[in-house]
């Protein structure tokens, strides 16, 4: 059986690639809407870089800079609103996961007026869209290589994701250079969420021969870096830093095919309710899928051992100490956050060994 493939995007890579190919963003037209955050973009030098780049091919440009961490859905109905009203021939996101998948989302959002919170979430897919490019700054969500976008519900403050091949950028820039600015805390959660994205992709039903290799070159780049982040406790030097970038593309076009397993789903209730990175609150839960994946296949979780190069107790160990969560919550709330997967979720289906909300009720206590 041969996974399926939606139009992954263009990707151009390497030291100064905006620059180098700025004749791409000519292509797309010749007025764009800046999709990013406050600041992360300035701080990476990234935006910059952009700047010059659509100048040297005479496009003009406003920028949206609205965008928060868990971004909003009003914010990019706002934003596709802002598309519209400049005559925006295609949108550019910068940054973090965040700035990225709101991007994908503006882009929709800029073609379809009518779309309100719950029409996003109910659209015919694909949609009509804008052109999307997106410029990463951080090592974790691989944003620049997946056809999702989560966002945040304003109608029940709940993340959400949307994804189809719609949400596919048109073309990525991923130069690990823009990761350089990013603080300790920073990366670790980030390649904590692209190290979740491997593993829960690696025991994925989905994963075949073929999304197998970017899975285990994943694996590989993203713990070594993982490691020297716990063993130092400081900010990696640039050779790490561009080995966790590079995995967390490797392991954004695993999850392309793969998808994610309870982790991603279960971790969404820890941002909500306690604003836990994102990373750290898929993490968190990792030790309970190696013990899952271990049991599902025992084959399989040795030859995983074996690519990220620790035994299993090494393995946690570095997890639990880069991750660090602790919550309080009575049984009651618990028990209520969890309600909302009574009738099921497709990333519990992608686990290893299957998962439900009474599984996922318990995992929660546990971090108390």
């Amino acid at each position: 059986m041969y996974p399926q493939l939606f139009n992954t995007p263009k990707i151009y890579s390497g030291e100064n690639c905006v620059i180098e190919y700025a004749n791409i963003f000519s292509s797309y037209g010749k007025r764009c809407l800046i999709v990013t955050s406050k600041s992360g973009a300035v701080r990476s030098g990234a935006l910059a870089d952009v700047k010059a780049a659509l100048d040297s091919q005479g496009i003009s440009y406003e920028i949206f800079d609205k965008i928060t961490e868990n971004p909003l859905v009003s914010t990019v109905i706002e934003g596709g609103k802002a598309a519209r009203e400049y005559g925006a021939d295609f949108i550019i996101g910068i940054g973090g996961g965040s700035p990225l998948d709101a991007s994908k989302a503006i882009g929709i959002c800029a073609k379809n007026p009518q779309y309100d919170i719950d029409g996003l979430y109910n659209r015919r897919n694909p949609s009509k869209a804008l052109p999307v490019i997106l410029v990463g700054t951080t090592s974790g969500t691989g944003s620049e290589v997946t056809g999702v976008s989560v966002l945040t519900n304003d109608n029940t403050m709940q993340k959400k994701s949307i994804g189809g091949a719609d949400c596919y950028s048109a073309v990525s820039f991923c130069d690990a250079k823009y990761t350089y600015s990013m603080s300790y805390d920073v990366t670790v959660t980030t390649a904590l969420d692209a190290f979740a994205h491997a593993v829960e992709g690696y025991f994925s039903p989905k994963c075949t021969e073929y999304p197998r290799m970017y899975a285990e070159m994943a694996l590989k780049s993203l713990f070594k870096g993982l490691k020297v982040l716990c063993e130092t406790n400081s900010l990696p030097d640039e050779k790490t830093r561009e080995e966790l970038y590079l995995g967390s593309i490797y392991a954004g076009l695993e999850l392309n095919i793969c998808g994610a397993a309870f982790p991603h789903t279960v971790g969404y209730v820890l941002t909500e309710e306690f604003g836990i990175p994102h990373g750290k609150a898929c993490t968190a839960f990792m030790p309970l899928l190696i013990e899952k994946a271990k049991k599902a296949d025992a084959e399989k979780f040795h030859k995983f051992l074996r690519c990220v190069g620790v035994n299993e107790f090494e393995l946690v160990e570095i997890i639990k100490a880069l991750t660090g969560v602790k919550i309080k919550a009575s049984d009651e709330q618990i028990e209520a956050w969890c309600s909302r997967w009574k009738d099921g979720n497709k990333n519990f289906d992608n686990s290893p060994g299957g998962f439900d909300y009474k599984q996922a009720e318990s995992a929660i206590k546990n971090l108390r």
